[in-house]
């Protein structure tokens, strides 16, 4: 077994945000326009299997040479958006995170040292050679083996999409720009007012600072992914965690700060169970 295969492929849910061509300078709109029309284009698994085609290799292939060139596409009151991959950018931003993601003999043996900082050496390299690129940020968050709480905040029970598709089960969010900016916004005022500056605290900050820089007429959705492969589907079917934790603001506001307690504990106490299974064998 290479010391690729011997570690357990993670399953990852993911923050999108698809902007309008309008939002993209040229010649990347046109670029984008003539994409959004093509009938084969790649999917969620298509990249998912390139990226892992390259970290199977031997040596593994942390981050692409080039920049990916796809996007997913949707459209939004008649409206073409897309959300570019940005492959190598989220490469490069990622092993930054690996640290605190992998413990560090997984780290070390799925994406070894001397690998990791030469890649690092070549993003430092593209940053200085444009100074567009050094504030460069990608229009997909992803996180391991969970849903941050945080991300649910953004959407309502009513937004949430489950079935199958083509690819297998699907569960995700969508809602407009301006809708969760609106939310968190309100969200953060509340949190401020009655709780200590924590991760939440923190994470919303980050996040709504990541969506002040896309045009105000995107869409924004939250993917379970690959979770939906390691979560029971009857569970699936029942997880209305966005309707939770706006259950839990709406507690929080009314002064029942038990109940909002016990509604965090109980997404938190379910998500830490869905993370354990990357340690099942």
């Amino acid at each position: 077994m290479s010391p690729s295969t011997a570690v357990t492929v993670p399953y990852t849910s993911y923050l999108r945000v698809y902007e309008p061509l309008a939002a993209f300078p040229e010649p990347e709109r046109s670029h984008w326009t003539r994409y959004a029309k093509r009938t084969d284009r790649p999917g969620v698994q298509d990249e998912l299997r390139g990226a892992l085609t390259a970290l199977a290799a031997v040596p593994p292939v942390l981050v692409q040479a080039r920049e990916s060139a796809d996007a997913f596409v949707a459209e939004v009151d008649g409206v073409v958006c897309v959300c570019p991959w940005r492959t190598r950018l989220r490469g490069w931003q990622a092993l930054a995170e690996a640290g605190s993601e992998l413990p560090q003999p997984v780290l070390d043996l799925a994406m070894p040292p001397s690998l990791r900082e030469r890649a690092s050496a070549d993003y430092d390299s593209w940053r200085r050679r444009d100074p567009q690129h050094t504030d460069a940020r990608p229009w997909i968050r992803t996180a391991l083996w969970h849903v941050p709480i945080r991300w649910f905040l953004f959407f309502r029970d009513e937004e949430r999409e489950f079935g199958k598709t083509p690819e297998g089960l699907q569960l995700r969010y969508r809602t407009p720009m301006v809708q969760a900016r609106r939310r968190i916004a309100r969200a953060l005022k509340l949190l401020r007012a009655e709780l200590e500056e924590g991760p939440l605290v923190d994470g919303l900050v980050d996040v709504g600072r990541w969506l002040e820089d896309f045009h105000p007429r995107s869409l924004v959705e939250l993917d379970y992914g690959g979770l939906v492969h390691i979560i029971p589907e009857d569970q699936l079917a029942s997880d209305h965690s966005a309707a939770e934790a706006d259950e839990g603001l709406d507690a929080l506001r009314e002064g029942d700060e038990a109940r909002a307690g016990e509604l965090y504990e109980g997404l938190a106490e379910r998500w830490r169970s869905v993370q354990l299974r990357q340690f099942a064998s």
